[in-house]
């Protein structure tokens, strides 16, 4: 399913809002359901999962390699998962992943120590730019190659492992990579041992805990996850949550515009996804969180939001793993403040859909606004409220949803004159944004 090419123009500000909504289901959540539903025994059903590009490119490699997967009701699907290294495809096929990081590098995982696996693997012209250098000695570890070696980037050629054998691994800020890591460690003989030195995003882990006998996570002074390898897996039902990433977009809106308020229902608000609320939240932001509640030890919930004055922001190094989609939206926050804020820890921010930081930078100086970047840290020299009507905004074909939405609520707050290409890319984590956006009262054209 390929969205239409469209650009978005935007050129008055929003009025206040008072309105209660709901966001697209997460997508981290949405994609691993599908993953390890496809390596679990028997039927597994996951309610409530974003339809988007993304997702629909996992549903597809799934089927590929065999998992019969069937749509049960709206945004519902059953899984006949195949169990552990069960998944099958003929010799050079290829495996294509559009624009996931995500699926890439978990399936990558899952793949890497599945017997006779011999594949083309790539992605669109995004995934295809990114450094894949990291997963490459990663599966080596386990035994599979993806070559050429030294090329580090799509396409590639993977070759799964013979006799995978449990690593001891070290996780860095990626939660993708640990989760390869775990998923590889899975189909691995004898255990896997991954150390997390900084807490990332613990999805897999999640879906994984009722698996007491393959799965086993203490803590000292880091997390030590142990993977006990050629196990069966439970099957499992889950309901995934909204997006704590999208939602992080309406909940900047609020803050920032006058008078307004929102109640964002049922996100999902595991505590490796909110450095974002957390952040504000120590700036004396006004949110809340209500109406918690546990399902598959996630936890979900409502978020409660009013426009509020704000402080300039300093975010450490170790919030990056908690706030790695927020960061843009963050920097929007930080440009209509007053005062400067710094961001470190975010040198990774280069290796996703753009050269993120370096992108937002471009946009906040066409309408005056200063920022200092280097490898690791971003200064922006905030000035409050600002009137932008006299400023044009231009936003290329980029190919990253996250810069064209935070362009979007910049745009509706400022009043820059904005022209955004290739919008439909927003669809990748949140199809329903656009739909959103004009039930808070924006307005915008839409130019085919």
């Amino acid at each position: 399913m390929k969205n239409r090419s469209f650009n978005v123009f935007i050129k008055d500000k929003i009025s206040p809002f008072n309105k209660t909504i709901k966001v697209d289901a997460d997508k981290s959540l949405s994609i691993r359901s599908f993953l390890i539903g496809s390596i679990s025994n028997n039927i597994s059903r996951v309610n409530n999962v974003l339809e988007s590009e993304d997702v629909y490119s996992a549903i597809d490699v799934c089927r590929k390699l065999g998992v019969k997967i069937v749509k049960v009701g709206p945004s519902s699907y059953k899984i006949f998962g195949k169990g552990l290294g069960s998944l099958a495809i003929k010799k050079n096929a290829n495996l294509y992943f559009g624009n996931s990081g995500t699926l890439a590098r978990l399936l990558i995982g899952i793949l890497s120590t599945t017997p006779n696996i011999n594949v083309k693997v790539n992605g669109d012209h995004s995934l295809n730019k990114r450094n894949m250098k990291k997963l490459i000695d990663l599966v080596s570890n386990f035994g599979a190659f993806l070559l050429p070696k030294k090329k580090y980037k799509f396409p590639l050629k993977l070759i799964s492992s013979d006799m995978p054998i449990g690593i001891k691994y070290k996780a860095g800020v990626s939660a993708q990579l640990k989760s390869a890591a775990i998923l590889a460690g899975l189909n691995s003989n004898g255990i896997t041992l991954i150390e997390e030195q900084i807490s990332s995003r613990d999805h897999t882990e999640n879906l994984l805990k009722k698996n007491k006998h393959v799965i086993k996570i203490r803590k000292n002074k880091n997390k030590i996850i142990s993977i006990y390898g050629k196990k069966y897996l439970k099957p499992f039902y889950l309901n995934v949550g909204g997006d704590p990433s999208s939602a992080a977009f309406f909940t900047a809106l609020t803050l920032l515009n006058e008078n307004s308020s929102i109640k964002i229902k049922n996100v999902n608000l595991n505590k490796t996804r909110i450095g974002f609320y957390e952040i504000l939240k120590k700036q004396k932001a006004k949110i809340k969180f209500s109406n918690l509640k546990k399902d598959n030890n996630e936890i979900k919930g409502d978020i409660v939001v009013k426009n509020c004055k704000l402080k300039p922001l300093n975010t450490p190094t170790s919030f990056y793993p908690k706030t790695t989609d927020e960061y843009l939206i963050l920097f929007v926050i930080a440009a209509l403040t007053k005062g400067i804020s710094t961001f470190r820890g975010i040198g990774d921010l280069s290796n996703k859909e753009s050269s993120r930081a370096h992108e937002m930078k471009k946009i906040l100086n066409q309408i005056g606004i200063k920022c200092k970047l280097d490898k690791n840290k971003m200064k922006i020299y905030g000035k409050g409220k600002i009137d932008a009507s006299s400023k044009r905004i231009k936003v290329g074909n980029l190919g990253d949803h996250r810069v064209a939405m935070c362009a979007f609520i910049l745009a509706i707050l400022t009043k820059a004159k904005t022209n955004i290409k290739n919008f439909e890319t927003v669809f990748t984590s949140s199809p329903s944004f656009l739909k959103t956006m004009k039930l808070l009262g924006a307005k915008f054209e839409i130019q085919k």
